[in-house]
């Protein structure tokens, strides 16, 4: 149940009865001290201000016309016409439940377009932040209810690919098998570089290539296919090792709209969008020009006839409107391309590719640091590979296992190690403010206290002790509430404000405030089980089982808000 929203329907009840206008609001929030009540309502002051009358009075008006009888134990105006609101233990006892997934009021069909890599190299660290915010967001939505469509753009289709398909037919020539050949895409992308600068007749046939495989030449498509069948499957064992939802069927790369672009290009023509401009055609946007006044210019076709990424964009766009009917378009690509997506976004627009009731949403994000503050690299300042870093983690979670004595064996050692070095990666990263770059510290994020992965997952596997300490199955196990202590009712508020804080992650798009709320329950539970004890002797059995249902529903709560995240839970750490 969101409390919130149902306070808010009955005030908007009470304001219009007392002849406040309708477009004025409760401006409800969550109290912030005790005596400021469970939840405050602030709307009775600007209200006044426009009716220009004493708050008081028209914050005592609207009390008069309120029915929040069985929801509210008390109802208080304080200061110049706050309204506190001290919901009622039995309401709140009635009122909890375990998450729970859809369906949507409002459904919606979402595509959400993350990760996106380059298949011409290995993912690396800067992949990170696009794969698991997109990821978590795909996770929320689908929570909610709405049909989530992901569309992996992959890098597939570029002047590179010319000489990575003539290195790979001199592989091949050699009698070498294509996977073994592009064992190390890294190691690949370097040797045909080098062959490259140093080989002009090499250089030739790449580019003669790249003019090929564009026009459809079998023998080019057929060595392209190979490079990038295993460049894919590299990128799907890192989502798979990263407990990201991507899988083959998602994967939408930028060849998939080659036969569009001639299209896309004449239909900008056709509308005066697209005007030729030293042998290219290019968009100028007179909403984006700079400080000058000059228009922003978007290249949709070179001179010598190739086409950019803002021309697959728009091709992409349209066939998200049209094949995938989406009713909203989140795109996760860090904010060094933010001018580029608001010039597709634009002319779009402009081109009624897009209309008005397609939400395009373009969610940025800052860069991970090293120590030094400069962007994460090696010691030798070379590009970080992803599949390098995730083995790093796990290694590191292996070690801190060991060195915690724990009673685990050999087997569940190395599966907790998996989990908690994932989890850590990926949680240092979704609980830092989504627009903001950060600094990355192996020691941080793998810390057991703190705002981390494995303080939560710590936490989890706490309660879910608690359990077999008591020899009872918390699957199975059920017992009415009954809130008596202010740690009780404490943690009842917390647990009940999870669907709020889902609402405003799949509105706004970050996730660290799922993360802040997440640390904020196990926070709240740690205070609970302190003052209010659960499996000790001389408690009563109908406290203790009460105590035992909040138990079991923060575990849920737990696990479910960190499955949103993509990071696992375990029974014994």
């Amino acid at each position: 149940m969101r409390i919130k929203e149902l306070l808010n329907q009955r005030f908007l009840v009470a304001m219009q009865a007392a002849g406040i206008p309708s477009e004025c609001s409760p401006t409800l929030a969550l109290g912030g001290k005790a005596q400021f009540g469970d939840y405050q309502a602030n709307g009775a002051m600007a209200a006044a201000k426009r009716l220009a009358m004493p708050p008081r009075e028209l914050a005592q008006k609207i009390l008069d016309n309120l029915d929040l009888d069985g929801i509210a134990e008390t109802l208080e105006i304080a200061g110049p016409g706050f309204i506190n609101i001290g919901l009622s233990n039995a309401f709140l006892a009635d009122s909890l439940g375990e998450p729970k997934a859809g369906p949507a009021r409002d459904q919606q069909t979402v595509v959400v377009d993350y990760s996106s890599p380059n298949l011409a190299k290995e993912m690396h660290v800067g992949h990170l932040r696009t794969t698991i915010i997109g990821d978590t967001l795909a996770r929320v939505l689908e929570y909610q209810g709405h049909e989530v469509i992901r569309q992996n753009h992959m890098g597939d289709w570029g002047t590179q690919f010319g000489m990575l398909i003539a290195e790979l037919e001199e592989h091949l020539g050699e009698g070498e098998q294509a996977a073994l050949a592009l064992n190390d895409l890294e190691v690949f992308y370097q040797q045909s570089k080098k062959h490259f600068d140093a080989d002009p007749e090499f250089a030739d046939r790449a580019r003669a290539y790249v003019v090929k495989l564009q026009s459809g030449d079998q023998h080019c498509r057929g060595l392209w296919q190979k490079f990038i069948t295993v460049s894919v499957a590299h990128s799907l064992e890192i989502y798979q090792e990263l407990n990201v939802g991507l899988t083959e069927e998602h994967v939408k790369a930028e060849s998939a709209y080659n036969d569009d672009l001639d299209t896309v290009v004449k239909d900008l023509v056709d509308l005066g969008l697209a005007v030729e401009s030293e042998g290219a055609k290019v968009v100028f946007l007179a909403e984006l020009a700079d400080k000058n006044g000059n228009p922003s210019p978007m290249i949709v076709q070179k001179s010598g006839g190739g086409f950019l990424y803002a021309t697959s964009d728009l091709a992409a766009l349209r066939h998200r409107v049209n094949t995938l009917k989406a009713d909203r378009i989140l795109y996760f690509i860090d904010a060094r391309q933010s001018l580029h997506m608001k010039q597709v976004f634009a002319t779009g627009r402009k081109a009624q590719f897009v209309p008005p009731t397609v939400s395009l949403e373009h969610h940025p994000f800052g860069t991970m640091m090293g120590p030094d503050g400069k962007p994460f690299k090696t010691r030798t300042g070379g590009t970080v590979k992803l599949a390098d870093f995730l083995v790093e983690a796990i290694e590191r979670a292996e070690r801190l296992m060991r060195e915690k004595n724990t009673d685990l064996n050999e087997t569940e050692i190395k599966a907790v190690a998996r989990k908690i070095g994932i989890g850590a990666i990926k949680y240092a990263d979704l609980s830092i403010t989504r627009t903001n770059d950060y600094v990355f510290d192996w020691d941080a994020m793998m810390s057991f206290d703190g705002n981390t992965a494995p303080y939560l997952q710590y936490a989890y596997t706490r309660i879910r002790s608690i359990f077999r300490k008591a020899d009872i199955d918390p699957e199975t196990f059920s017992a009415p509430i009954e809130i008596v202590a202010a740690e009780e009712k404490t943690l009842a508020l917390k647990l009940l404000q999870f669907d709020e804080v889902i609402d405003q992650i799949a509105a706004d798009c970050y996730p660290h405030t799922l993360c802040a709320y997440l640390y904020e329950l196990a926070s709240v539970y740690m205070s609970f089980y302190e003052h209010c004890p659960v499996v000790k002797a001389g408690v009563p059995e109908k406290t203790q089982h009460s105590r035992l249902q909040l138990c079991a529903l923060t575990a849920a709560t737990l696990a479910q808000g960190l499955d949103l995240l993509g990071i696992d839970v375990m029974e014994k750490m």
